[in-house]
């Protein structure tokens, strides 16, 4: 287990050098440049010059790179060219907020996916079943910005249950040292702050959370289907166990390895920021901070930010790897 936790770090060095190669050029190919989206109207040759020479965006595209990547190996990605603070005091800022609605998102996914497909799998055939499948299938088809404004419409506007933007109400003046807006509250003993900030969170989650939530009740109910009759099931079942005991320890357990593989990569995609949901309910997170920085041309946030989302998604599916062996103790890695 040491020795492949190890090897999969090692691989990190690898990757990132080729993500940060691909990002680099990719985002100095685009289109237009960050002083004429900052300057607008205002923007002259000769102050768009002086923006260029003072972030070094006048030198060769090889220099660039090299000072790039000399600071971003110590850890620095830059100062932002729009709000002029660092990038990585931003993230600090930007990251908890998409933490929690990622998290929230994939535990409403988790909760009702895998019951929902196991029992599916249960009653194989049957109406449940079947309307189990056409559900996940709306759920897949469906786009998330419009789900989101039909959540925001029937439950925001009509119903008005639940507020529609933000992460918390502009009224309440609290401390945040963390910046996960529920842990503060907790910590803090602010009940109401708490609920305040959960109700933000609703919305925005179940929009998130319904194109995983499609993927996991089908990965559940297909990896069901194919255990509950393999050799072992049948002979616990055989041996007289509960029905309850043959589900909970051989069918149930061994069919969460390819859904575990599917919740890691969902995981990790909606921490990679969530631009549709954060910015159709206005949540300050890296989805809407990384679209703001695109169209500022804000080549240190969107070089700082990707690579950094990248880190993230690495260390996610290195953790459900390794959930594997918990999972099922025959998995071993050598």
């Amino acid at each position: 287990m040491l020795r492949y936790l190890v090897r999969r770090l090692l691989l990190l060095v690898p990757i990132l050098f080729g993500v940060s190669l691909l990002i680099f050029f990719w985002i100095h190919e685009l289109p237009g440049g960050p002083a004429e989206s900052l300057l607008g109207e205002r923007a002259t040759p000769q102050l768009v010059q002086v923006y260029r020479h003072r972030y070094g965006l006048d030198k060769p595209i090889y220099v660039q790179y090299w000072s790039y990547l000399k600071t971003t190996a110590t850890g620095d990605f830059g100062v932002s060219i729009a709000s002029r603070r660092r990038v990585i005091y931003e993230i600090g800022q930007k990251f908890p907020a998409t933490v929690e609605l990622a998290l929230a998102a994939m535990l409403f996914a988790i909760s009702i996916g895998v019951p929902l497909g196991f029992l599916a799998a249960k009653w194989h055939g049957g109406i449940f079943d079947n309307i189990s499948l056409v559900a996940s299938l709306i759920g897949i088809s469906i786009p998330i910005f419009f789900l989101a404004i039909v959540l925001k419409y029937i439950f925001a506007v009509r119903l008005g249950w639940l507020p529609s933007v933000g992460e918390i109400s502009i009224t309440l003046d609290v401390n945040h040292p963390t910046n996960f807006y529920i842990l503060d509250a907790i910590i803090q003993g602010q009940w109401s702050v708490l609920w305040d900030v959960l109700k933000h969170l609703i919305l925005p989650a179940i929009a998130l959370g319904s194109i995983p939530l499609a993927i996991i009740t089908r990965i559940t109910r297909a990896a069901v289907l194919d255990v509950q009759n393999e050799d072992y099931v049948r002979t616990a079942r055989a041996k007289g166990l509960p029905p309850q005991t043959v589900d909970r320890r051989h069918v149930l357990r061994n069919a969460l390895l390819p859904v575990t593989t599917v919740i890691g990569l969902q995981t990790g995609l909606l921490l990679s920021g969530a631009v549709l949901t954060e910015t159709v309910f206005a949540y300050p997170g890296m989805g809407s901070w990384l679209r703001d920085a695109i169209f500022n041309r804000d080549y240190p946030v969107l070089q700082g930010g990707i690579l950094f989302l990248a880190v993230v998604f690495v260390l996610v599916n290195l953790v459900v790897d390794l959930t594997y062996a918990i999972i099922n103790p025959r998995i071993r890695y050598s």
